[in-house]
């Protein structure tokens, strides 16, 4: 039996999907699967479903709806019947719990996976990389990408993404010290385009396109970062951002050492003023300003 909600909810056995379609049961399953092995209370079902509206009816019919998941997980082989599933989603005092094995739900697979690849970060970057990779694979698109979604859900969905990123920033990161930065252009260039005004990933793509000889196109990044950031945010790229773009310009050459940092941004923190600019570049005081 699986579970899935990093990408379409999905409930299968066997290659065969039992996914309830009823847009509210979906929406009360995915919110049970987020909290699996954990009380729900009514209160939040209803905070999920209906947000500050619900009806005067809303507790019978959120009873209405467990029911009817309940029927649909009986129909699921390995459960087999109402009374067996009545055993996996389980009314408690205040609300209900879905009892999930750690190997049938998506999230823990990712989660895993990412505890073991985190854990290999600098002692076997490969190895790390690999690990960090497979578990982005677990993902078949936004998480929930079918389901209509509540406060409740939307904030664990903002948690999710947010981890998502950060385990793409951190392989990147691997890879970027095994010296496969002509390897993660392409990844970098879309997910900048995606988060237009995440910094760290922009300093990647930086770096990556430095390493690979392609520096003027590297000091375009910046300056389109920074023109995005003015126009939606009203600010400045942070300061690191600003020491790197100087780096760049300079052709520091802490920049081209693929192991010469733990994190991309360090970089900023760990070049000087340079001497000498780079030959057939720009090089100029008025060039190192960011405009």
């Amino acid at each position: 039996m699986e579970f899935a909600v990093l990408g379409p909810l999905k409930v299968s056995e066997q290659g065969r999907l039992y996914t309830p379609t009823a847009p509210k049961q979906r929406q009360l399953l995915a919110l049970l699967l987020l909290n699996a092995n954990q009380v729900v209370s009514t209160r939040s079902c209803i905070e999920e479903l209906w947000e500050d509206t619900p009806p005067n009816s809303a507790l019978s019919t959120i009873q209405s709806y467990i029911l009817q998941l309940r029927r649909a997980l009986g129909k699921i082989p390995q459960i087999g019947s109402l009374q067996a599933a009545r055993r996996v989603l389980e009314t408690r005092d205040g609300g209900y719990l879905l009892v999930v094995r750690s190997d049938e739900l998506d999230v823990n697979a990712f989660t895993s996976l990412v505890r073991q690849g985190r854990a290999r970060l600098h002692r076997d970057d490969a190895a790390a990389s690999d690990l960090l990779g497979r578990a982005l694979r677990v993902w078949q698109g936004s998480a929930l990408s079918d389901v209509q979604v509540g406060p409740v859900l939307r904030a664990h969905l903002v948690g999710l993404e947010e981890e998502r990123i950060s385990v793409q920033e951190q392989r990147i990161d691997a890879d970027l010290r095994l010296g496969r930065h002509h390897e993660v252009i392409g990844e970098l260039s879309a997910l900048t385009t995606k988060y237009p005004t995440q910094e760290y990933l922009h300093a990647q793509l930086m770096v990556a396109l430095h390493r690979s000889g392609r520096r003027t196109q590297a000091l375009e990044v910046v300056q389109r970062l920074r023109r995005v950031m003015h126009d939606e945010l009203g600010l400045e790229p942070s300061p690191r951002i600003r020491s790197l773009h100087q780096a760049v310009l300079a052709c520091d050459p802490v920049i081209d050492n693929p192991m010469g940092t733990d994190s991309i941004l360090d970089l900023a923190g760990r070049t000087e003023p340079a001497d000498a600019r780079c030959r057939g570049g720009p090089g100029t005081v008025a060039d190192e300003r960011l405009r």
